[in-house]
């Protein structure tokens, strides 16, 4: 069985808290977790299939430690890599700006040959704008998580797109092999 590597950075915990989650529905066993604060472009390249975690700070900006790691995501060959993007923001605080950062890495990976799993429709937020809406979709292009203001609706997000994105890496036993935790 090849493992999914997941790949998360993470300031005050919220993003790393909900990269867990997703490792507890998929199955350790499954998933190998990684902060991308301590990995080096090799690690990310010995996967096939991956799940990014990226949180937008303030005015649309992305994560510190995934700022740093920029350049080499845009070194990375992502051909023939299946890639699903989680991320984290506030649509009410930050309106204007709600998701960015994962919008702006899902086009630096797209650009480098990454094909993208894992969209998630846009029903049940309110913001203003957001460079993660495919445009004319009515879809993310990653499943959306706001802690500061839609806190109880994770669970049933997180439990949904696990099981969306166990059939879109097909996994052995597909959606039904994931644990889907009421947390």
């Amino acid at each position: 069985m090849s493992k999914i590597g997941l790949f998360y950075g993470s300031d005050e915990g919220n993003t790393e808290s909900v990269a867990l989650r997703i490792r507890a529905r998929l199955g350790e066993d499954r998933v190998d977790l990684f902060d991308i604060a301590d990995v080096t472009q090799l690690e990310i390249a010995n996967y096939r299939q991956l799940i990014f975690g990226i949180p937008t700070w303030d005015f649309g900006q992305i994560q510190s430690d995934w700022e740093e790691f920029w350049e080499d995501v845009q070194e990375l060959d992502f051909t023939d890599k299946v890639v699903a993007l989680f991320g984290l923001g506030d649509q009410f605080g930050y309106g204007d700006y709600f998701l960015d950062a994962m919008g702006m890495l899902h086009d630096a990976i797209v650009e480098r040959g990454a094909t993208i799993v894992g969209h998630w429709p846009i029903e049940s937020y309110q913001f203003e704008a957001s460079k993660a809406e495919i445009a004319g979709e009515g879809r993310f292009v990653g499943l959306a998580i706001d802690e500061d203001q839609q806190e109880d609706m994770t669970a049933e997000r997180l439990n949904r797109w696990c099981r969306q994105i166990a059939e879109e890496f097909d996994l052995k036993g597909g959606a039904h092999s994931v644990i889907a935790l009421e947390d």
